[in-house]
């Protein structure tokens, strides 16, 4: 399980490069903090248990983080 952090880590690294190419600081940045803490986290041997909660953690947070500013901060386009 902590390989999966360490994909994870990867995955966003890719993205975080991807939107730094295509100037897209704060995005950019935001994925370069997500690559840092799926890495050291990839790396410190917890239990799969609490690998799962950490994940459905950071899952719940991200959801609620994007439906917050979907609906809230993007505004209503009619």
């Amino acid at each position: 399980m902590a390989r999966m952090f360490r994909v994870l880590g990867f995955w966003t690294l890719a993205i975080a490069l991807m939107a730094f190419a295509g100037h897209l600081n704060e995005m950019a940045i935001l994925f370069f903090i997500q690559t840092a803490v799926f890495v050291l986290l990839g790396y410190l041997n917890f239990t799969e248990r609490t690998y799962m909660l950490m994940f459905w953690g950071y899952m719940f947070i991200a959801f609620v983080s994007f439906t917050y500013w979907t609906v809230f901060v993007m505004g209503n386009p009619f």
